[in-house]
């Protein structure tokens, strides 16, 4: 790297320490560091220029600078040239200097790195620092500091300056007012002073060897006077230390005689300073300097101050110190060692002091005294030397103090005692003894490491005042030579005393050492002669004790080569001395003490000396008395001493030693019970006849007497104890047949052993009725029928041996586990039953399958049922039991498991292993997880024994592994992570199963089952994708492995799994299930059925969303493997659909691709069978009754579950046209067609509840019945009943349902279910299907009702038709292409919905844009010959909306449109004029678009073919026809103008009266008719009233208006007078009244504007008889009474009729 590139590198750094990030700070820094170790020269100079260059650069980020400038000088210093340093030098002291206030970080980092300069280049930096420091004037702060650290740096270097700045600095002490001024000088003068003695010290080195003390003695004085008479009387605590820190420095430089002279107000103006507890470590140090001065130079004024000092000094050390501050322990210290410098200058006086306060009650006194003597006794020997004796001579009261503090401090005084040659003195072993008793206090129970003890503020332990000796006591045996020749063979007598215990661990361990070292250095006395030494043990006593206390190894350090040594090397060749691992949880203890009594017995028959062993028989009995307290250390006793008496010669001895055992034990103590029954079992193995000799005439002597069949005790003995001696002989004879030869012990059972044990237990094995309620005899007799047991077991002769009380003794070992408290553990008795069972099972004869069964329900109830750990502990006595209480469940669930395996072992067989889970499993799944996790382990460890101890010998299915399967996979995301971990585990022992069952060897390892074990780690976390990851990858290597026959018992089994109460698990089984399918689902299409019948199930009986989710998962993978299979076996399920099978449904709508082939298989099964059945009635003349069919009605239902799926959308689209077409027909089939009266009974029962009622929905079957009552209740297939059982009789309640609801509307119309579920498919096909506007728009017209309507369903599919051709243009094509063959179907229903369809359509324009136009027409116009008049009816409407969608093609096609209405009004078929009606209507929305020419050639046709319906009773004919003639007046003009008004004349009087109909819609029309033929009539005047005054929006006052119509008319169409009458009295018997009378009145106008020229076409004759034929009133009156508006026109017109009649006359 060049210069240039480190310079513009180290200058971009500096740049960002602008930086706010103080990590950013960090790092920049070591990068310059960095860097500047490379080039280091380079980096300082563009340091330099960079804080040249960047005055105004804020003090924080020059500190980074600086710093890094620093440690470039200190790592190059030796390398760097001086004009790099002269720099350096220079940038430093500007960065110092430049701001006169205290910048303390900033002007620090500049200080340092002038420090770091000055290591080297000093002149060069006092050369620069030196011109800021100048006379007269108070330098900077940091000048003074720099000053200070450069002495200390670089001491030669810097001495030879401090004369000239002393004299400038002392006359600027007077200058200085402020404080921090003055402790800088402090600081400075210390820190000289300092520099002054270590230049003084190493003269030898000194550039300067001149410098003598005296050169500075005068400058320090004038200095001292100050800081001492001035500044130590500051308030500032910062300026008093600072002082106080300089004074000590400065007095060894002061002048002896200045010092002598200063001492006397010196030293008390420092004690004084001890006031201040805080200052008191910086009092001390300056003390310590101030009194090695004065006695340096003989001080005799320090002699005066001595008791003063020496009182102070005391206080000090008698307050403790806080281990947790750090200045406290200083000063502690350094108090010491002031005491220290005393006693090399005043020991007596010093002792004088000290001595006599050992004898204080108080404890700091005390102990503060013990530290001070332990202090001077180290570090002042040749002082102290002649006053051993005195200092031992005043331990005794110490020695005594029950105080930890206290012997803590005198242990401490011992170790150095011991180094200093104290202990040899006459008095040193009172100090060994107090050493060793403190050893053998009780150690501490924690697995903390040990802290420090010395200067801790707590209370001491017990635990904590041991450590500290028993590590003293080593110390000093194994480095303190001197201390051999005391300590050996001292420490033996302190081996035997039992309560020594404690201590014997360490005593060994030093004893050991010393005895090694004895024999290596070759010592003819290291034998030891114990009849010459009272006071050592002997041998056996030794041997016994040492014996006892190596049973418990954990405390027995040392003990096994101790013991070794003392056996010869021949036994410890043969005896394992390794001793167990020194944790209690991998420490054997019956191992240790086997290997213990095999060294006894190995001992005993080397040494080979009968009198011998009975002389450590004799020892070993004597020390039993001794252990009473440690019971133990007594029950290894009595072994030890049954393995010597097997080893005795002497039998005689024997028997006499038995039975003073049997007489002296103390019974009430367990252990000893114990105890003594293993050492007459120890005895039996070589005296077999002679123990239970022993026990035979122990029973019968005078402690234990026999009366009435039954043993009681004197009266000296209560019943209590009774129980205990019955306890301990039953213990006797369990053991004795333990350890007695197997050859000998089988023939002695039943006669010698068996039948003692009942007799003293008084049970009913043998008919005594009695029962014991102690727990002692319990366990007693438990344990005795383990071992007896266990030694049949053993036998070689055990296959041949029935046990006859087998079957009596299993059921008395379940009574006792019976009687136990199934809440608590507090009695081993079920453990030590359940371990009895294990080996009672192994014995002949077998168990029964319902003796093995009520076993293992009895242990497993009482067993896994039990509270959690932690409730046990809280029930049963917490505290310090807690630990044994966990032990206990240990063992108790160890015994279980033992005897699982038992069991199994009896029966290794698929069945066997079925019937023990099937007692398991339950546990297994249980709802509390304590339980659970208790069988899964226990589960777990009966597998992997299973595997481990299956042989096959030939290849055999494992039939039941599907079911096991099922039972522990689930298991493996258990809401507990112990769960989890060992459901794997037994899933991996199942898998190695059935390879070994396969035919593979049981080392095999298949690769995918190893993968387990990979997984475990992962499923300690509780993390739910993890859990989920490990589920997904058991599930592929289960079905690996899985043989085919099992899959379908593990898929039903892990169904049933979906219902378990451990969520996780629940949520398990469904991946599992699912992951299944994915791997292995293909060959399981026969059984889908039975499959979804499975989840049908499960979903009734979980209302839990992830279990819908886990069986929509099932659902849809099989259906991806088997569609088919699963839409017929879902359609199978009954009507109305359940919730359950909606899900179900529904599950196969979220993926498109299966989607659409779902939708495609239920499209062709709606298509494929006839949409309903036509049905006779009974009843004769009704019509036939259409009955719908149940799969397309099914598959509708389906459909609109599916659809009502968000996801569905993309697949509705895909199938847009075939699933419109189809549900729009099947709308169409639905409507007015009834249910079914009679469903199959499968599917009554399928609509069963799981709690075995059915379904609450009234009827036969729900929802479906006819009838009124049950139609009632019926709901929609698509609208499903709640999924809440209610109770039977009942009806399913249905909340927040609407009026116009399909519920509502189901329960309104049952016949109407069909109609509304193909209605509501339809509907939700549309608004998935991206049409949402379209459904809305429907309903938006109420289109949705009338398409279920049975007369106005042609009108819902024209509202649904212009929706979609308003909203959905563009899916038009395809709809239209396949609807149009479904005009030529044979259901009228579907013809007439089409025909609608299509007749709305034309409506619109956009079948014209879609190139649909001249098809439609074509279809429109084949349908005028259809046989159903809706259908021809609709047809007709089709080609009339032509005008209004597509005028032009209107005109194209005028002539054919107007024939086919023509038709439609000559239609024959026609009883209620529809087609007629729906022909003129659509006729006139034609005219408007038609040519003239093809009007007029029919035009009078039409005329003569509407006239009839001018007066039809129908208002919509009249109006229609009316409003027709009106508009075929646009088309009179030319050749037909006078035929066609002659049409106007005829129909005139028609139109006229009719203006008074009472219809306001065909009063409309005749305005509009006659405002049309206005112009044709000629009359101008005429045409101009019917203008003005004919408007639809006025009133018209009729009779004036006819008054002026025939004034009119009569001027200019005389002539048509006779006609004109003639018309209207045809009108004079109409139907309307208002037209009846509007008629008289119409001919008596007529009359009375006639002229005389044309009154002969008026006959009188007729005109009366036509009044008489209609029936017209003759008499005001009667008119008045009837019609008074009425009869006044009559009037009128009888008043013009006779005026007329007299013209005439």
């Amino acid at each position: 790297m060049t210069e240039s590139q480190v310079k513009r590198l180290a200058v971009t750094l500096m740049d960002a320490t602008t930086d706010k990030d103080p990590l950013v700070h960090e790092q920049i820094f070591s990068a310059l560091c960095y860097l500047g170790e490379a080039e280091p020269e380079e980096v300082l100079n563009a340091c330099e220029e960079y804080l040249r260059q960047h005055d105004k650069l804020a003090y924080p980020h020059r500190v980074i600078i600086l710093r890094a400038m620093e440690a470039v000088v200190r790592s190059s210093l030796s390398q760097m040239d001086q004009s790099t340093a002269k720099i350096v030098i220079f940038v430093a002291s500007n960065e110092m200097t430049k701001s006169k206030d205290v910048v303390s970080e900033w002007q620090q980092a500049a200080s340092n790195v002038l420090v770091a300069v000055g290591r080297r280049f000093v002149n060069k930096v006092m050369e620069e620092v030196l011109t800021k420091f100048q006379p007269g004037v108070l330098p900077h702060y940091f000048v003074v500091r720099t000053f200070a650290n450069l002495s200390v740096a670089n001491v030669f270097g810097m001495v030879p300056f401090l004369t000239s700045i002393l004299g400038t600095m002392l006359p600027m002490l007077g200058m200085a007012k402020q404080d921090h001024m003055r402790v800088v000088f402090c600081f400075a003068l210390q820190n000289f002073s300092e520099s002054i003695q270590e230049y003084l010290a190493n003269l030898d080195q000194a550039p300067d060897p001149t410098v003598r003390r005296d050169t500075f003695s005068q400058e320090v004085f004038s200095a001292y006077e100050v800081l001492f008479s001035s500044w130590l009387h500051s308030r500032e605590a910062k300026l008093r230390l600072a002082v106080v820190e300089a004074l000590g420095p400065m007095s060894h430089l002061l002048p002896s005689e200045k010092l002598e002279e200063q001492l006397p107000r010196l030293v008390p103006g420092m004690l004084g300073l001890y006031k201040r507890p805080a200052e008191a470590y910086y009092v001390s140090k300056s003390l310590c300097q101030i009194l090695e001065a004065s006695v340096n130079i003989g001080s005799r004024t320090l002699d005066t101050q001595l008791d003063a000092l020496l009182n102070a000094l005391q206080l000090q050390i008698s307050a403790p110190p806080d281990s947790s501050a750090p200045v406290q322990l200083k000063n502690h210290n350094e108090v010491l060692r002031c005491f220290t410098v005393l006693a090399a200058s005043f020991p007596d006086r010093l002792l004088g002091f000290l001595l006599p306060r050992l004898e204080s009650s108080s404890e700091r006194t005390r102990v503060g005294t013990l530290t001070i003597l332990r202090q001077i006794i180290n570090s002042a020997p040749s002082q102290m030397e002649i006053k051993k004796p005195f200092i031992l001579s005043s331990m005794k009261l110490p020695l005594q103090d029950n105080s930890n503090k206290v012997k803590r401090a005198m242990v401490q005084v011992i170790s150095a005692m011991a180094h200093h040659g104290y202990l040899e003195q006459p008095g040193g072993e009172a100090m060994i003894e107090f050493l060793v008793r403190q050893c053998a206090l009780p150690a501490e129970q924690s697995s903390q490491p040990p802290r420090r003890h010395s200067l801790e503020t707590e209370d001491l332990t017990d635990g904590q005042v041991r450590d500290i000796s028993v590590n003293t006591l080593f110390l000093i045996s194994t480095t303190v030579d001197r201390m051999n020749e005391v300590l050996w063979p001292y420490l033996l007598e302190f081996v035997t005393p039992v309560h020594l215990s404690g201590a014997l661990a360490p005593l060994c361990r030093s004893l050991v050492h010393l005895a090694v070292k004895k024999q290596e250095e070759g010592q003819k006395d290291f034998q030891l002669h114990c009849d010459t030494n009272a006071n050592l043990p002997s041998p056996c006593a030794l041997m016994s004790r040492l014996l006892v206390v190596a049973s418990h190894p954990l405390g027995a350090v040392g003990f096994g080569s101790s013991l070794g040594r003392k056996a010869g090397s021949d036994l410890s060749s043969q005896v394992p001395w390794k001793r167990p691992t020194n944790t209690k949880a991998s420490l054997c203890l019956e191992e240790w003490d086997d290997t213990l009594l095999k060294f006894l017995q190995q001992t005993l028959a080397t040494v080979s000396d009968s009198s011998w062993t009975c002389q450590l028989i004799l020892e070993m009995c004597r020390q039993l008395s001794s252990y009473n307290g440690s019971f133990a250390e007594k029950n290894f006793l009595y072994k030890c001493v049954g393995t010597a008496l097997a080893a005795c010669a002497n039998r005689d001895r024997v028997r006499k030693v038995l039975q003073e055992l049997l007489e002296t034990a103390r019974y009430q103590e367990e252990a000893e019970r114990e105890g003594l029954a293993c050492c007459l079992g120890l005895c039996a193995v070589t005296y077999l006849d002679e123990t239970l000799a022993t026990l035979e005439v122990f029973v019968k002597s005078d402690v234990f007497r026999k009366s009435t069949g039954l043993f009681s005790i004197f009266k000296d003995r209560s019943d209590n104890e009774v129980e205990k001696v019955k306890s301990t002989l039953i213990l006797c004879y369990g053991y004795v047949a333990r350890y007695a030869p197997h050859e000998l012990v089988l023939a002695r059972i039943d006669a010698d052993i068996l039948r003692n044990i009942f007799l003293y237990f008084n049970t009913k094995v043998l008919g005594i009725k009695v029962e014991t309620k102690d727990l002692s005899l319990k366990l007693c007799l438990i344990q005795s029928i383990c071992m007896v047991c266990q030694a049949i077991c053993n036998s070689a002769q055990s296959g041949d041996f029935t046990f006859s009380h087998k079957a009596e003794l299993v059921a008395q070992m379940m009574d006792f586990i019976k009687a136990e408290a199934p809440d608590s553990l507090r009695t081993p008795v079920r453990q030590r039953a359940m371990a009895t069972c294990v080996y009672l099972v192994f014995l002949e004869p077998p168990l029964s399958d319902a003796e093995t069964a009520e076993l293992l329900d009895t242990c497993l109830g009482s067993v896994l049922a039990l509270p959690e750990a932690e409730a046990l502990r809280e029930k049963d006595r917490p505290g310090p039991e807690a630990r044994p209480k966990e032990t206990l469940w240990r063992e108790t669930l160890g015994a279980l498991e033992d005897l699982l395996k038992g069991i199994l072992q009896r029966r290794m067989t698929p069945p066997g292993l079925q019937t023990l889970f099937e007692h398991l499993g339950p546990w297994i799944r249980s709802t509390k997880e304590h339980e659970r996790e208790r069988a899964v382990e226990v589960a777990a460890v009966v597998l992997e024994f299973y595997r481990e101890k299956l042989n096959v010998s030939t290849v055999v299915p494992f039939y039941n592994l599907g079911l096991l399967m099922a039972l522990f996979s689930p298991r493996c995301t258990d809401s507990l992570a112990s769960i989890r971990w060992r459901a794997v585990d037994c899933v991996y022992a199942l898998l190695y199963i059935q390879l070994c069952y396969e035919g593979f060897s049981r080392d095999h390892r298949d690769e995918s089952v190893e993968r387990l074990t990979a997984l475990k780690p992962g499923l300690r976390d509780p993390d739910v994708n993890v859990l989920f990851q490990a589920c997904c990858s058991i599930a592929k290597v289960i079905a690996k492995r899985l043989p085919p026959d099992q899959l379908l018992s593990l898929l039903l089994s892990m169904l049933e799994g979906l219902a378990d109460p451990d969520r996780n698990c629940s949520r398990a089984a469904a991946v599992m299930i699912n992951s299944l399918l994915k791997e292995r689902g293909a060959v399981l299409l026969e059984k889908v059925p039975e499959i979804l019948g499975v989840v049908h199930a499960k979903l009734y009986e979980v209302d839990e969303e992830h279990v819908q989710k886990a069986a929509q998962q099932t659902v849809y993978i099989l259906a991806s493997q088997h569609k088919a299979a699963v839409v017929s076996s879902l359609l199978a399920n009954p009507l109305p659909l359940d919730s359950c099978t909606s899900t179900m449904w529904r599950a196969l709508a979220p993926d498109s691709a299966l989607a659409s082939q779902v939708m495609e298989l239920l499209l062709e099964k709606i298509n494929r069978d006839v949409p309903y059945k036509e049905n006779k009635s009974f009843l004769r003349g009704s019509s036939a009754e259409r009955v719908a069919t149940l799969l397309p009605l099914a598959a509708t239902c389906a459909l609109h579950e599916l659809m009502s799926v968000p996801e569905s959308g993309s697949a509705i689209v895909g199938l847009y046209a075939e699933l419109f077409v189809t549900l729009l027909l099947r709308v169409s089939c639905t409507v007015g067609v009834q249910l079914p009266k009679h469903l199959p009974s499968r599917e009554r029962k399928s609509l069963a509840r799981p709690d075995g009622h059915e379904s609450l929905l009234p009827g036969p079957v729900p929802g479906l019945s006819s009838g009124p009552e049950a139609r009632a209740g019926s709901s929609g297939c698509c609208f499903r009943p709640s999924r809440n059982h209610q109770r039977p009789g009942k009806e399913v309640p249905v909340k927040n349902v609407a009026a116009s609801s399909p519920q509502a509307v189901c329960r309104a119309d049952p016949g109407s279910f069909a109609g509304l579920s193909a209605v509501e498919t339809l509907k939700a096909m549309l608004t998935q299907g991206g049409s949402g506007t379209v459904a809305k728009a429907v309903a938006d017209a109420g289109g949705w009702e009338l398409l279920r309507s049975m007369e106005r369903h042609h009108e819902g599919v024209a509202v649904l038709a212009s929706s979609m051709a308003k909203y959905a243009g563009p899916k038009l094509s395809p709809i239209v292409k396949s609807l149009a063959p479904m005009l030529n179907s044979i259901y009228d229903s579907q013809r007439v919905t089409t025909t609608a369809f299509f007749a709305e359509l034309l409506k619109s324009n956009v079948v014209n844009d879609l190139v649909l136009l001249e098809s439609m027409m074509d279809n429109m116009t084949a349908r005028q010959r259809d046989p159903c008049a809706a259908v021809r009816m609709l047809a007709l409407r089709g080609l009339g909306n032509m005008a209004l969608g597509s005028p032009g093609k209107g005109r194209q096609h005028g002539t054919q449109l107007l024939a086919s209405m023509v038709d439609g009004m000559d239609d024959k078929d026609d009883p209620h004029n529809a087609v007629a009606l729906e022909a003129m209507s659509s006729l006139s929305r034609l005219l408007a678009f038609t040519e003239g020419r093809d009007v007029r050639s029919m035009l009078l046709h039409i005329a003569i073919r509407i006239r009839p319906f001018f007066d039809n009773e129908k208002p919509e004919l009249r109006q229609s026809s009316i409003v027709l003639f009106g508009n075929l007046t646009k088309f009179s003009a030319g050749s037909c103008e006078d035929a066609f008004f002659e049409q106007i004349l005829n129909g005139l009087v028609t139109l006229l009266l009719h203006l008074q109909d009472p219809k306001p819609e065909v009063v409309k029309a005749c305005k509009f008719a006659l405002r049309m033929c206005g112009p044709s009539m000629g009359c101008p005047m005429l045409c101009d009233m019917f203008q003005n005054h004919l408007h639809e929006d006025r009133g018209l006052h009729y009779g004036e208006f006819m008054n002026d119509v025939c004034k009119h008319l009569m001027q200019n169409y005389p002539d048509t007078l006779s006609r004109l009458i003639a018309t209207n009295l045809f009108y004079f018997k109409s139907n309307w009244a208002d037209i009846r009378a509007a008629a008289p009145m119409f001919v008596g106008f007529l009359v009375l504007h006639v002229d005389r020229g044309h009154c002969q076409q008026l006959d009188v004759e007729e005109l009366l008889a036509g009044e008489k034929r209609g029936n017209l009133p003759l008499f005001q009156e009667e008119e008045e009474e009837r019609e008074p508006v009425k009869s006044l026109t009559f009037l009128d017109f009888r008043a013009v009729f006779l005026v007329s009649s007299d013209l005439i006359a």
